[in-house]
């Protein structure tokens, strides 16, 4: 077994990654001003972004739920790593040979997570490898009918199961995978003849993680004699969770995150075809409906909080895409974003739609998208007879709650006349049952005030109680100026330099939370340069501090270029020790009025010292 990871080691790696970088795997980041960056918090659901990143400093803070940390911290909650996967996944992202404090290397099965990844990519090269035998004719066959070719393959990774009982199996346990790994993976099945391969005779699919890591698999049925069902896919694992999965967001992520838009697709082969396409933006679910796991990863990838992104859906227009709608519609108010639908014409889906016309049809299919309100009145209205008195009123009663529910309060006329005119229904009817749905969605809501709450959209979290927490600092200008000045020293102390620095923290601060914060500081100072200066404060402060210390180390300052953060961060570390030699100059004038005018050796010594304030006023006003 190998022993602890060196601590040098440990800095080091730490030291050569971008936190930003690999916090921008799973959320949308974007500028909070210099050296800082805010997206939606992973950890809690929230409209607007107050999760920030300081990558100067290596540390986060949600100021919404109080989540914070380092890198390591941050990929031990997101992906259920220990500490040790964490750096060893991070060093092998920067190629740093880690060494231990016996001089082994890292033990070969040092996490189970990471035994049940690696086995995962070992069974996506075996399939890969597989699909270019004799026998996968079949599967080489089928991705050739829908227009796919080996490059296309290549791009996604798709492999093929050969139809054998554990040939798979026996592969993975000459890798070095105990039936156990095997069995938890989901890779291989236990029965009354022992274990076999999961995926046999099937074209597969890796499914992996917005990171790029393989988790799991989808494997289409192309023999007659397979008796199973038409995709089979992983079973749910430690690290492969259906409802948080997204097929293709490993590839697609970087230009959703840019586009600000996401196209969902029901498949495989539909992403597959969106992308050949240029719709570069599709995923697709695995195995199950999309739902509202689902929608937490997307609004974190999109940056969902202005309201300008767009989620497209594609519904194949039978029962079954009806229905998938209905419930894609049922979450649609999770989403800040604009919700569109884009049904292709003949009910095909987006990869028969490129099969049989072409790539530009399946970029004309998204372009011709429609609101998502406009699509569910539509198949509302579609359920009556609206040649009918009866059947418009049903009608009515049941569109207008979709209307009143519409999030942008302009688009609710449009809608409202809109509806009247499919109805053939009076405008002044239609506003009056539109207002009394909307009135019914308030009164449901107990909490709804004069800007109620949408239905279906999930409450803000109230923030964790926390002892020391930046907004529970009093307001006061002295209390500010404290807390401003520390967020600059923790923030940028290279800027403002170490005489500065010591010369701030040897003030006197009037809130005893922050000065404890100070004196961290003060005995670090000599360390302000190192890559590990935060590092070296909070070690300094008590624990329960040292989530201030976290908050003021990422909240944001106000200056937004870095010629303004250079002049700002030394003004207000400037006046804070302004503030200090104010405090002594009125105090050694106050002296200086008790001093007795006899006493000419403590009367010149006052004056001296007066003279050496103003001295030294005047000097940093001149930095």
């Amino acid at each position: 077994m190998a022993g602890l990871i060196r601590q040098s080691d440990i800095e080091e790696v730490k030291a050569r990654t971008n936190i930003a970088d690999i916090v921008g795997d799973y959320v949308s980041l974007k500028s909070a001003g210099v050296g800082s960056m805010k997206g939606l918090c992973p950890f809690h659901d929230e409209r607007s972004p107050s999760f920030h990143v300081r990558p100067q400093v290596g540390f986060y803070h949600c100021f919404g739920c109080g989540e914070s940390g380092d890198v390591y911290s941050f990929l031990q909650k997101m992906d259920h790593v220990s500490f040790s996967e964490a750096v060893e996944r991070l060093a092998g992202r920067v190629g740093l040979e880690l060494h231990y404090e016996d001089g082994s290397g890292a033990a070969p099965d040092h996490g189970n997570r990471a035994r049940l990844l690696a086995a995962n990519q070992a069974a996506a090269e075996f399939f890969v490898e597989k699909l270019g035998s004799p026998g996968a004719d079949v599967g080489r066959t089928f991705l050739g009918e829908r227009g796919f070719d080996s490059l296309a393959a290549e791009r996604f990774g798709i492999g093929f199961a050969p139809k054998s009982w554990d040939e798979l199996t026996g592969h993975l346990r000459g890798r070095g995978f105990s039936t156990e790994e095997l069995t938890l993976s989901g890779l291989v099945s236990a029965g009354d003849r022992g274990v076999y391969d999961r995926f046999r005779g099937r074209l597969v699919w890796p499914i992996r993680d917005i990171t790029g890591q393989t988790i799991g698999f989808g494997a289409r049925k192309l023999l007659d004699d397979d008796k199973g069902p038409k995709y089979l896919n992983t079973p749910e694992t430690p690290v492969y969770h259906k409802a948080q999965v997204l097929y293709g967001l490993d590839l697609a992520k970087r230009d959703i995150s840019r586009s600000h838009q996401v196209v969902v697709v029901e498949g495989y082969t539909d992403v597959m075809a969106c992308h050949l396409a240029g719709i570069t933006t599709a995923v697709a679910t695995c195995g199950t409906s999309f739902g509202v796991d689902h929608i937490k990863v997307l609004r974190r990838v999109l940056g969902d909080d202005s309201g300008l992104g767009e989620v497209v859906f594609t519904f194949d227009p039978d029962a079954a895409g009806q229905k998938a709608a209905v419930r894609a519609f049922g979450e649609e108010q999770r989403f800040a974003a604009q919700t569109f639908v884009a049904v292709a014409p003949e009910g095909l889906d987006p990869c028969d739609l490129r099969l049989k016309r072409g790539d530009d049809a399946v970029r004309r299919l998204i372009d011709a998208k429609k609101p998502m309100f406009e699509f569910m009145i539509r198949q509302l209205l579609g359920q009556y007879n609206l040649d009918t008195v009866e059947g418009r009123v049903a009608a009515l009663r049941a569109a207008a709650p979709v209307v009143s529910d519409i999030r942008d309060p302009s688009l609710r006329p449009g809608y409202t006349r809109e509806l009247s005119r499919l109805l053939g229904v009076d405008l002044a009817d239609v506003t009056r049952a539109v207002t009394a749905a909307q009135h019914r969605t308030r009164s449901s809501d107990p909490g709804a005030g004069s800007t109620p709450r949408q239905a279906g959209t999930p409450a803000e979290p109230a923030p964790r109680e926390q002892p020391f927490s930046l907004v529970e600092l009093p307001i006061d200008p002295a209390t500010r100026l404290e807390r401003d000045a520390l967020m600059a020293m923790l923030q940028h102390p290279s800027l403002i330099g170490v005489d500065l620095l010591q010369r701030a923290t040897q003030t006197t601060f009037g809130n005893q939370s922050l000065a404890v914060v100070s004196n961290g500081i003060a005995a670090s100072v000599a360390h302000a340069a190192d890559q590990d200066w935060l590092d070296r404060v909070l070690a300094e402060v008590p624990a329960p501090l040292a989530n201030l210390v976290q908050q003021l180390a990422v909240a944001p300052l106000p200056e937004r270029t870095e010629r303004e953060i250079t002049r700002y961060v030394r003004d207000i570390t400037i006046a804070l020790v302004d503030r200090e030699l104010l405090r002594l100059k009125a105090e050694l004038l106050g002296r200086l009025q008790r001093a007795d005018a006899a006493n000419r050796e403590v009367y010149s010594t006052l004056q001296r010292e007066l003279v050496r304030v103003e001295a030294e006023r005047r000097s940093l006003r001149e930095e």
